[in-house]
């Protein structure tokens, strides 16, 4: 698909092209604690549980789990352990 013709265009009306720039991880982080943070506060999940981010230790893959927060006990994971080990095990394969 050639799009030189919109670059064209653009340029002609005066509106600069720049390329776009990924925004740092940190700024990213930061985001995603805000957004955790302001969950907990609405209390969408309930009085008794808090979301939490973390990385699955041996895949290093993101995971969200819903936490009772008294207990600690785990109540909802996603991605289930049982696809975490099954990631695991196709990245041996």
């Amino acid at each position: 698909m050639d799009i030189s013709s919109i670059r064209n265009v653009v340029a002609h009306i005066g509106v600069p092209i720049q390329p776009a720039s990924p925004r740092p991880a940190g700024e990213d982080q930061r985001a995603l604690i805000r957004a955790v943070t302001a969950v907990n506060a609405a209390g969408l999940l309930g009085q008794d549980n808090e979301l939490t981010l973390g990385l699955a230790p041996k895949t290093r893959q993101a995971v969200v789990r819903i936490v009772n927060r008294e207990t600690h006990e785990l109540v909802e994971q996603i991605p289930s352990d049982y696809l975490l080990r099954l990631a695991e095990e196709l990245k041996r394969a």
